[in-house]
């Protein structure tokens, strides 16, 4: 079977795994310079992926979706976000999930939104000194989970609150390295053999923060019943929304939703806008261009026409672009044989896109390690050159609320902030759990107020 597999890497398999765990970047530049846009690696323990980094190829995986399993290919994430996530399901339990959850990320209840991102915000920058220097992922990781708190659960005081703060701050943190990442990796570490084995720990912070969710989903339901009040977080529309038989999500569901919203939405923000920062105060030029252009807004401007300034949008994407928050996309596997990229390939393959190859494409992108928010706004790129959501009918659910609060934050920071880079050296990629990041978290020091 394996002999069949395009482009295959000879290396060890847990030589590999090794490699993918410390630098899943560098392991693939390394192999793409090698053997091109196709290619297998061989993950011990995990079995081969064929990575994809041809825009053709994607488009054909992307618009292909009904014939591949995704939900099963995701085994490694259960751990952290459950069984029942929109993420482990394929086919009609996942269309029916995904319609579910739809109405909580779109239409009016944007606009409801973007006050609380912009208020969140000022309250917490507004605790910064002149002369403060700070590590701005720890800030912007304050900010995501703040927003997720009030936005997503609805909640924003009360012991809860207070409980689940310093609890998904730990939990998140459990694998803020490569070293720590690997138990995710490694089936062999997780053992849970109580609460002084990383493993053992991991999962008693979790069984704390699902205790937490459910009796918050416990005490909202009895609310509902009797005050009839549904509240404009995505939890209280969430449990709102029924589907086609009138069913409406079970405990569990919206559970492991919530988890995964919170693991798909906060790490990602506050990593993307860490980076975001670095650029624009490594690059007066965007900094002034983005001053300018708020500036044109006049006082006091609306956080939807604010949303809508063409070289904010076009920082944000091109900061999406150079730091994709995932190595690779989430691995489909084929559920009968399939012709991609011109290879016939047998069922049960699995296939991994590469947004980081994709996005660094020099046909694509020109001196693609170039921060230059301006290709944007010169070229219209279509969805399988350009996908930092993903793609298909796995596109991330709340990619319309990421690039709102994206905007939001960086808007509202750099609109009243004088902020200067601490960073000499140029910051380099690491891997953090399933995600990539900032090593050192981007460093800045406050300046002034504006």
């Amino acid at each position: 079977m394996s002999s069949q597999l395009p482009n295959c890497i000879t290396t060890p398999g847990w030589w590999q795994l090794m490699n993918w765990i410390a630098d899943p970047i560098e392991f693939q530049k390394k192999y793409s310079r090698k053997y091109g846009d196709i290619f297998t690696i061989q993950l011990s323990g995990i079995g081969s992926s064929v990575i994809i980094a041809h825009p053709n190829a994607i488009q054909e995986l992307f618009s292909q979706d009904s014939k591949f399993d995704i939900g099963r290919a995701n085994e490694l994430a259960e751990p952290l976000i459950g069984k029942n996530s929109l993420m482990m399901m394929d086919g009609s339990r996942h269309r029916r999930e995904r319609k579910l959850l739809m109405p909580a990320f779109h239409g009016e209840k944007i606009q409801v939104y973007a006050q609380q991102i912009i208020d969140i915000t000022e309250n917490i920058a507004g605790k910064w000194q002149v002369g403060d220097s700070f590590i701005v992922r720890s800030t912007m990781q304050k900010v995501s989970l703040e927003i997720i708190l009030q936005v997503v659960f609805g909640l924003s005081q009360g012991k809860r609150y207070e409980q689940l703060k310093p609890l998904l701050t730990d939990w998140l943190d459990m694998t803020d390295s490569p070293l720590r990442s690997s138990m995710l990796f490694l089936k062999f570490l997780q053992k849970d053999w109580g609460n002084w084995t990383p493993w053992g720990k991991m999962r008693h912070r979790q069984r704390q923060v699902y205790d937490l969710l459910q009796a918050e989903i416990e005490e909202r339901r009895i609310n509902l019943e009797t005050t009839d009040n549904t509240g404009n977080d995505v939890l209280s529309l969430m449990m709102a929304v029924r589907d086609e038989d009138g069913q409406a999500m079970t405990d569990a569901e919206l559970t492991d939703e919530l988890l995964t919203i919170l693991f798909a939405g906060h790490e990602t923000t506050a990593t993307t806008l860490s980076w975001a920062f670095y650029q624009i105060y490594q690059n007066p030029d965007v900094l002034e261009k983005l001053q300018l252009e708020l500036k044109g807004l006049g006082e006091n401007p609306n956080p939807l026409e604010i949303a809508k300034l063409p070289y904010l949008s076009a920082v944000c994407q091109e900061t999406l672009r150079m730091y994709p928050v995932l190595p690779v996309l989430f691995p489909r596997i084929a559920l009968s044989p399939i012709k991609i990229g011109g290879i016939e390939f047998d069922a049960e393959t699995t296939f991994m896109p590469s947004v980081y190859l994709v996005h660094y494409r020099e046909d694509l992108y020109p001196n693609p390690q170039q921060f230059q928010p301006q290709r944007f706004l010169e070229r219209q790129y279509s969805s399988c050159e350009y996908f930092p959501f993903g793609g298909g009918s796995r596109r991330c659910l709340g990619y319309t609320l990421a690039q709102l609060e994206m905007k939001l934050v960086i808007a509202t920071v750099i609109s009243k902030y004088q902020l200067a880079s601490l960073d000499e050296q140029p910051v380099k990629i690491q891997r953090r759990g399933f995600t990539l990041a900032p090593t050192g978290g981007v460093n800045m020091v406050m300046k002034g107020k504006r």
